[in-house]
């Protein structure tokens, strides 16, 4: 089935149509290249297999750099968002994680409506077929051969398989081939083996024994979906959602969601974990090759690596607005349909939930991405030039990287296949380049996930400013408008406009103390014990902003009081805040980072001890994989998947102290004699 003019020549085909698949599709028809979206089934576009939400804490950063480069994702969200919250706002506002609930429905719809209203069908045709095999000729992709056994002739191939590349279901003692279970219905009856989509063998077959390529396998879970009408609400604890609430997308001022829903949260107790520990015999055998996601665990591997808690949160999360089914988010565990309904059963709240369909592991294959370069092309001389991957294909799980690198992949297809120049970016230029370069440079042997913590330049890579870093540069390439361009370059000049305001009004210390003293005082007790302030200073209202305690509002609240009023503008808020805030971090920032690679030979000490009392900072993967590897340098460390660049910049800074005590030469694998390497802040 095709949907537009129906030929059978492009320039690009994207294989699959989830979220890599979808954006990439998206971006290779902006630039201007003869896009086919393959997928097995067109009414599956956009579909939310597992949890029915958007963002959080560093995926929402990756919405809004996909959204500023013009991408499908933050504008359906904004549709088909139900419930919006922004986690982290107690602390800083680089690490703020926007993050939406949607409708299952309305999200999917959202995205098949763009793709299908917003782009020419000259630029993009919907296919529906599978996938079988790619025509290569001279090591080079001519065309994708399907199914039916038509062919799709093409310049260049974009490959987002998701879970389906050889994709295994496991259900407690029992496996089949698939890629992921259908949607089910919220009144049918729940059943050990629901109705599932199939694997996608042949390609596997393709990278493995033709391209001979190096695979993997990867695992991933998903809890059992509940009938909503059988949970008691007034058991569980509400969480609101904010209203109003805020936009994803940079040409939204909102978003605009046909209605809200209330999620609620209720938790694990003792009785659960009994359940789950005595029946771990009931699950798949650790035997299974697919490694799991180390920060979305099953309820098995929470109970067992944290025996002393108590309990775990769940998240209840109602799946739309039209429907009766709850995603309990942090129960997934692929137990036996019979044990399953035990382990809810026992959580207060849902002692009568119904279970309408079964939580699943989905084992399948993914590419090593070492194979890749940094426009997640196939590497020369592999045997297939012009094929490019995207999703979890890469090693990565959740939504919102698949779209990430979908975005890349399409846009780097389309470049090659109008022999233009390829489009890639930095670790300074977005979360995208920091997942790029992680899984290229390093590869992974778990499923990858985005975090803040994975930046080095993380105080200036917030998602506020996203348009501001983005924009400008996909513009170049043609994956934005010049209208688009326009609104991006409008809210920087509203920016620097409010910033030179805020600069220009200049007021002594101690009148700034007299209207906003709580700005000056850590606590109450420091307030009840007085403060001195000094007197014949002047701070401006920037400089009064970069102060911990300040808001903007606050700061606001003192000009007017002072006769200079000044109200910043609502689209440029969150980011005039945050450059007055970070200005003086962001340079050291630099600074330290700068210092770290000029020493990257600097000798780690054999006994070091990777403890968290020595690295209270470190996470615990990074202090794990630091004592399994016991890397000899800091250029080694650098090579070890799951060590992040700002995590060596505080090991750095440790050894560093440790050994000079103030910041002489330290010895190195190299000569280094003559280098001078400064004690970095912690």
């Amino acid at each position: 089935m095709l949907s537009g003019k129906g030929s059978t020549e492009y320039d690009v085909v994207v294989i699959g149509g989830g979220h890599a698949g979808t954006e990439a599709a998206a971006a290779a028809a902006r630039i201007g290249a003869r896009t086919a979206l393959l997928t097995q089934r067109l009414d599956t576009i956009g579909e939310m297999s597992c949890n029915p939400s958007i963002g959080g804490i560093g995926k929402g950063h990756l919405v809004k750099e996909i959204d500023a480069m013009g991408g499908v994702m933050g504008s359906a969200i904004d549709q088909g968002g139900i419930h919006f919250r922004m986690l982290n706002r107690r602390k800083g506002e680089a690490v703020w994680g926007p993050r939406a609930q949607a409708d299952r429905d309305l999200y999917k719809a959202a995205v098949q409506r763009t793709l299908v209203d917003d782009y020419d069908d000259a630029y993009l045709c919907l296919v529906e077929d599978s996938a079988e095999d790619l025509v290569l000729e001279n090591g080079k992709v001519k065309g994708v051969i399907m199914g039916s056994g038509n062919i799709l002739y093409c310049q260049t191939v974009v490959l987002t398989t998701g879970t389906f590349l050889r994709g295994r279901i496991y259900l407690g003692l029992e496996s089949y081939p698939a890629g992921r279970h259908e949607r089910p219905s919220e009144d049918e009856a729940a059943t050990s083996r629901p109705r599932t989509e199939p694997a996608a063998n042949a390609l596997a077959n393709l990278l493995e024994n033709r391209l001979q390529l190096p695979l993997g396998r990867l695992k991933t879970g998903t809890p059992p979906r509940l009938d909503g009408r059988t949970i008691d609400w007034d058991d569980c604890d509400p969480q609101p959602s904010e209203n109003p609430p805020f936009a994803f997308s940079f040409i939204n001022e909102t978003p605009s969601p046909q209605g809200f829903i209330q999620c609620y949260r209720t938790g694990t107790n003792a009785d659960t974990h009994a359940i789950v520990m005595n029946e771990k015999d009931t699950l798949a055998p650790p035997s299974t090759d697919g490694t799991g996601p180390r920060y979305c665990p099953s309820i098995y591997k929470k109970v067992e690596r944290f025996g002393h808690r108590s309990s775990h949160g769940v998240w209840l999360e109602p799946e739309g607005l039209n429907t009766n089914l709850v995603y309990p988010n942090g129960l997934s565990g692929a137990y036996p349909l019979e044990v399953q309904q035990r382990i809810i059963n026992s959580i207060h709240g849902l002692t009568n939930a119904r279970i309408v369909q079964p939580g699943y592991d989905v084992e399948y294959d993914f590419i090593d991405p070492t194979c890749m370069g940094h426009d997640l092309g196939l590497a020369t001389g592999r045997g297939a030039d012009g094929l490019f991957f995207a999703g979890q294909i890469c090693g990565t799980t959740g939504y919102e990287e698949a779209a990430a690198l979908g975005i890349i992949a399409g846009t780097n297809a389309a470049l090659l296949a109008l022999k233009k120049q390829r489009f890639v970016l930095s670790r300074r230029d977005g979360y995208i380049g920091v997942l790029v370069d992680d899984l290229v440079t390093r590869g992974t042997q778990e499923p990858y996930r985005v975090f803040t913590s994975r930046a080095e330049y993380r105080l200036h890579l917030r998602a506020d400013n996203a348009d501001l870093r983005l924009t400008p540069l996909a513009y170049q390439y043609g994956l934005v408008s010049e209208q688009r361009l326009e609104i991006c370059m409008n809210r920087q000049n509203i920016i620097d406009r409010s910033l030179n305001e805020l600069k220009s009004r200049r007021f002594p210390v101690s009148l700034w103390y007299d209207k906003v003293p709580s700005l000056f005082m850590e606590d109450d007790d420091a307030r009840s014990k007085g403060s001195s302030v000094p007197s014949g200073r002047h701070k401006t209202a920037d400089e009064i902003l970069n102060m911990p305690r300040a808001t903007l509002d606050a700061v606001e609240v003192a000009l007017a009081s002072f006769d200079a009023p000044y109200q910043v503008p609502r689209e440029a808020r969150d980011t005039v805040a945050a450059v007055c805030k970070y200005g003086a971090y962001l340079e050291r920032q630099e600074k330290e980072y700068d210092a770290y690679k000029r020493n990257e030979n600097l000798l780690i000490p054999p006994e070091l001890e990777y403890s968290a009392d020595t690295f209270p900072a470190l996470s615990a993967e990074v202090r794990e994989k630091l004592s399994l590897h016991r890397p000899k340098t800091f250029a080694e460390a650098s090579r070890i998947s799951g060590v992040t660049p700002a995590s060596l910049v505080y090991l750095h800074s440790h050894v560093t102290s440790r050994r000079n005590g103030g910041g002489q030469v330290a010895s190195s694998s190299k000569d280094n004699s003559n280098i001078t390497v400064p004690v970095l802040a912690r």
